[in-house]
């Protein structure tokens, strides 16, 4: 359980500060200019990023009040 809370919480970082390297990994092959991503592709990654990074945040404090 903490090592999918510690992967939520890095990828949610990810996610948030380098949106134009999930995107260049996950999206820039469906592109036939792939030049960059667009502006809302950048909002919703950051936004999911924030959501990972807060959830994964919260799984490590439950995991680690609960047990203690």
């Amino acid at each position: 359980m903490v090592i999918v809370s510690i992967l939520l919480f890095v990828f949610g970082l990810l996610m948030l500060i380098r949106p134009s390297l999930i995107w260049t990994i996950t999206e820039s092959w469906k592109s036939n200019d792939a030049t960059e991503p667009s502006d809302l592709y950048l909002w919703s990654t950051r936004f999911g990023g924030v959501m990972c990074t807060l959830v994964g945040i919260a799984a490590i404090c439950v995991y680690f009040f609960v047990s203690a």
